[in-house]
């Protein structure tokens, strides 16, 4: 869709006469334009400073770095400064603690309209809660130098979805993706998979929290085989969820400081930490038979060996390369590379890392590169890094508005399978006004993006994408219909414009 153009006949020659005398490099080398698309398939978007830094460092250097970070993630001064100031105090249970007794409380008021208030403060709280962790997650997104880290990041958040919008998930939507999935997102599978099965985000939004002995849920039983590891088809039976729903009684939640009375012959059982709790009294310890294997019964050692069952199966190595392929390649990856995904994913114990370490080696990657399509998530930020580079945004809630009207908000995947990424889900009528719409906001001024806070003005801001990369590099990539769109611009902010909706820039 191109927009209504002024009457004034700004062309690309006109703007190329004005830009920097810097900024017009040499024509792009095959060597720049295949690393622009090899950037734009592993982090959330190229912009000058990292096509620069990978230029400097080559490819195997900055792809060991990106693959083995730091353990701590450190973001750019300004961006870990914002960060810091949105994270919650105390620990998740503290809060936890609070917003249950501050829900009694409204719960109790007598005086229907002082009720009433009081239980808007609370919902309130909570979405303010939801919305400082979406803006922690969209800032780490944005600014970090790990960017293959947080790209992984995602990927997982959306793999093991839980909603923002069931019971009190709100107030912990923020730790589910800084505790149980960053710190894993390239690491062991295994260890993934227990982190999210021992967060309290995924018990509740998954009904394990109400998973006993004489009243089995199956739910997260489910989807744990079918979501998240061994997939639809793959030989485990009705029997098989069964059993490990049974396995799982008993593995919930607790927010209250005092154990659960136990018998004494179960009270070495009990384990908790912080929220979690795998309670005896609430466990079925009769023997199981699952995948084939017999189980005793004996408590959350239970837990754990059908952990490591699941997570060394051959079909979760397969599914879950599968699913890796088909979000770094933009498409269904062939049956061979996933086999030889799945290969590596056995011998090297479920490391992530040593998995896509071989996907970016494999011939498919380099042949894949500059095709597929970005989801929602994808085209935002790397619309954002693109225009602005390393300057850091001061409000995310443009962002988190774009993507909600996108259709793929964070936290927001309401069922258990995450959002779709393949194209077809994306690339509607619909969807692609949407997105011209943000590609305006964004190449017509800051967006808000730079508003320090709600009633102040917004700090001078301007994307400039006619930059040095544009011109020795991204220019290469555009082809006559897009080149003659942005002949006829007639300001810059109409050329931004064109730039962010053209089809070169969604894939």
């Amino acid at each position: 869709m191109r927009p209504a153009l002024g009457a004034s006949c700004l062309t690309l020659a006109t703007l190329l006469a004005v830009a920097p005398v810097a900024a017009r490099a040499a024509p792009a080398t095959d060597a720049a334009l295949r690393d622009a698309a090899f950037l734009d398939a592993l982090t959330w978007g190229v912009s000058p400073a990292s096509h620069a830094e990978l230029r400097a460092k080559g490819r195997e250097r900055w792809l060991k770095e990106q693959l083995h970070p730091l353990v701590s993630p450190r973001l750019p001064e300004a961006a870990q400064a914002q960060v810091d100031a949105l994270a919650p105090k105390g620990t998740l249970i503290e809060r936890i603690s609070a917003f249950d007794a501050q829900a009694k409380a409204a719960n109790a008021e007598p005086d229907p309209e002082a009720r009433k208030a009081a239980q808007q403060a609370y919902q309130a709280a909570l979405s303010a809660t939801a919305r400082d962790a979406a803006a922690a997650t969209i800032l780490r997104a944005l600014a970090s130098p790990d960017q293959l880290r947080e790209r992984m990041t995602w990927f997982w958040l959306n793999r093991f979805n839980v909603h923002q919008g069931k019971a009190n998930l709100r107030a912990m939507v923020g730790d589910y993706v800084d505790a149980a999935i960053r710190p894993h997102a390239l690491g062991r599978f295994r260890d993934l998979l227990e982190a999210t099965l021992r967060h309290p985000a995924m018990l509740r939004y998954l009904d394990n929290a109400d998973n006993a002995a004489g009243h089995l849920n199956e739910n997260y039983a489910r989807e744990l085989m079918e979501l998240h590891t061994m997939g639809v088809g793959s030989g485990y039976t009705q029997g098989d969820v069964e059993a490990l729903a049974r396995i799982l009684t008993g593995v919930g939640i607790d927010a209250r400081p005092e154990d659960p009375k136990l018998k004494p012959e179960r009270q070495a059982d009990l384990v908790r930490a912080g929220l979690f709790e795998f309670n005896p009294n609430r466990h079925d310890y009769g023997d199981k038979v699952f995948l084939g294997h017999a189980i005793r019964g004996r408590g959350w050692p239970e837990v754990v060996e059908a952990l490591d069952l699941i997570a060394r199966a051959p079909a979760t190595a397969r599914a879950v390369s599968a699913a890796l392929a088909t979000y770094v390649l933009g498409a269904p990856p062939p049956d061979a590379l996933v086999a030889r995904l799945a290969q590596v994913f056995t011998r090297s114990d479920g490391d992530i890392a040593a998995v896509l370490d071989a996907l970016v080696h494999a011939p498919e990657f380099a042949a894949s590169l500059g095709g597929g399509f970005k989801d929602p998530v994808r085209y935002v930020l790397s619309a954002v890094r693109l225009a602005y580079d390393d300057r850091t945004i001061r409000n995310t809630l443009p962002v988190q508005g774009w993507l909600n009207r996108l259709g793929e908000g964070l936290f927001n995947r309401s069922t258990p399978d995450g959002y779709p990424l393949g194209a077809a889900a994306w690339n509607g009528p619909g969807q692609m006004t949407t997105r011209f719409e943000i590609a305006r906001q964004i190449g017509s001024g800051s967006a808000g993006l730079f508003k320090p806070a709600p009633g102040l003005p917004d700090e001078p801001a301007f994307p400039l994408l006619q930059n040095g990369l544009y011109f020795s590099t991204l220019s290469a990539t555009l082809g006559a219909p897009t080149r003659d769109a942005l002949a006829r611009a007639v300001s810059p902010q109409d050329w931004n414009t064109l730039f962010l909706s053209a089809p070169e820039f969604m894939r």
